[in-house]
């Protein structure tokens, strides 16, 4: 099982770029693997929140380039109508967020290549292997 994991997490540190795990410092250290681990988790969110950062500021940028907005009101997100009461200016944010789901996947799509890591082929072990049966 450590043997796999350790692919595991070394297949997803270079999807991700990062360093590889140390096979040298893994013999005298019992708990390299959740170090590894945690290291990982926290890079992935820092670098999750770059991408919606830079993802939020590529769409207001989409927005202003065809439209008037003052980015100052649309960075404070959702306008609401002052006279809706709170559930229908709730209903009415559902319905607008359902109405962005097309043209939200197609931008989104526009943005994936800058933003995410190329895909690679995670679950197969050394020799092909799959998942362990539970």
């Amino acid at each position: 099982m450590n043997g796999r994991l350790r692919i595991a997490i070394s297949n997803l540190s270079a999807s991700w770029e990062l360093e590889p795990v140390d096979e040298s410092r893994e013999e005298a250290r019992g708990d390299a693997l959740v170090d590894q681990l945690c290291y990982l988790g926290a890079t992935l969110r820092d670098r999750v929140r770059d991408a919606l950062h830079v993802g939020v500021k590529r769409v207001m940028a989409v927005v202003c380039s065809g439209f008037s907005y003052d980015m100052e009101v649309v960075s404070h997100g959702f306008v609401t109508d002052i006279s809706k009461t709170d559930a229908e200016n709730e209903e009415r944010l559902h319905a607008l967020i359902d109405d962005a789901e097309v043209p939200r996947e197609r931008l989104a799509k526009l943005f994936e290549p800058e933003l995410l890591p190329p895909e690679t082929s995670l679950g197969a072990g050394e020799g092909g292997e799959g998942r362990d049966a539970d």
